[in-house]
């Protein structure tokens, strides 16, 4: 599987933060709100690699 990346770019004279996985990706207006993102969908990943998936009670 593809690993998560952050990529900062300009549009606009304005600075975006796209977080990719493969050939999909997701932009945002700020970093944190990117950080944040990439690093829920890293977690997630991990889970689906690992085959278990997030425990359910």
């Amino acid at each position: 599987m593809d690993e998560v990346r952050i990529e900062p770019f300009e549009k606009g004279g304005r600075t975006y933060w796209r977080v990719r996985l493969g050939q999909r990706g997701l932009t945002f207006q700020e970093e944190l709100a990117a950080r944040t993102f990439a690093a829920q969908l890293h977690l997630r990943m991990g889970w689906l690699r690992e085959g278990d998936g997030p425990k359910k009670e």
